[in-house]
């Protein structure tokens, strides 16, 4: 598979989270994103910030959910997610929106595929967990989290978008980002260096329908092993992961990347796309993918020290999201 390590990302200007926000008041409010009813589910309003409007409070404390009372939210100074899929069957909803009920930051980006389009454009799948997750972006956005949204491959028709905010969230093609240990970071959905994506993207059609049924098997997997009291495991990440071409893919595009993030004079890269959460040094440059929500439900995230992991959410903490999973359409 060929690769092409100077193909450029979409070019709009860079973002750096120390750049000044200008948040709009605006807020997607239509279609499947509009609000839930009041039984939607909200946590404690917040203080609220100087300058923010009493109306705006309200309705922040309308809407936003109660805290777990016996386990509160864990802050990180930045999270990374991609790779969420809304808008397809292969989406874990619950177990992610329980995961942003545990947890809050001050960054948060979403680093592409955040809504599957070319499974939207085979036929409107969008359960109320999908919404709630939107919905709790949202939230986050208007309670002061810095978000930015990157698209990728799979949500590419909102790169037409960069440069411009909905709402609280900003839509770029690429951001940098600098950690408290001091480290420079380029952040990429990751789909412009594919060589599939970029030069056979027939092939990248075929096997996503493939692939969509490896997650149709996960799924009910998954079903019977919790109905029998066991974990998630994600059966379609072994099987990925047994063949000898996609593991192979998997070491080229790393190397890709870095090789890129050195050039472009940063320290590290933090990108999706294949569905593998990874952190590790290539060269002396290090390598960070924040993985999916469709197998592996991981997120990359960065503590108050600096420092860079991967949090796995494979078991549901909340009552309320168990019973969401338990609802959810297969």
């Amino acid at each position: 598979m060929a690769f092409n390590s100077t193909v450029q990302a979409v070019v709009d200007p860079s973002f750096e989270p120390s750049t000044p926000f200008s948040f709009g008041n605006g807020d997607i409010r239509t279609g499947p994103f509009a609000p839930r009813s009041e039984s939607t589910e909200s946590h404690s309003a917040s203080t609220g910030a100087p300058g923010v409007s009493d109306a705006r409070r309200a309705a922040s404390a309308h809407d936003d959910e109660p805290a777990d009372s016996t386990d509160a939210p864990h802050r990180y100074r930045t999270i990374w997610l991609s790779d969420i899929h809304l808008g397809s069957g292969g989406c874990q909803a619950p177990y992610l929106l329980d995961f942003l009920r545990h947890h809050e930051s001050e960054y948060l980006y979403l680093v592409g595929d955040i809504i599957d389009g070319w499974q939207l454009r085979k036929g409107w799948f969008w359960p109320q967990a999908h919404n709630d997750v939107v919905q709790k972006i949202l939230r986050k956005a208007r309670k002061g989290t810095q978000v930015v949204y990157i698209p990728g491959n799979h949500d590419e028709a909102a790169r037409q978008f960069c440069d411009l905010a909905f709402g609280d969230i900003h839509v770029r093609g690429e951001a940098f980002h600098t950690t408290l240990a001091g480290k420079r970071l380029w952040i990429v959905h990751g789909d412009l260096f594919d060589g599939v994506i970029q030069h056979a993207k027939w092939l990248a059609y075929l096997g996503d329908t493939a692939y969509t049924g490896i997650l149709l098997l996960n799924r009910w997997f998954n079903r019977v092993r919790t109905k029998l009291g066991f974990d998630y495991w994600s059966l379609s990440q072994y099987l990925k992961h047994q063949v000898k071409n996609a593991v192979n893919f998997i070491s080229q595009f790393e190397k890709v990347m870095t090789d890129e993030a050195r050039r472009r004079g940063c320290d590290g890269v933090v990108c999706g796309h294949i569905h593998k959460a990874e952190i590790r040094e290539i060269d002396g440059t290090l390598y960070c993918n924040d993985g999916d929500w469709v197998e592996s439900l991981s997120a990359l995230v960065e503590t108050y020290e600096g420092e860079l992991k991967v949090v796995y959410w494979t078991v549901m903490r909340s009552p309320e999201a168990r019973a969401t999973k338990s609802r959810a359409t297969v």
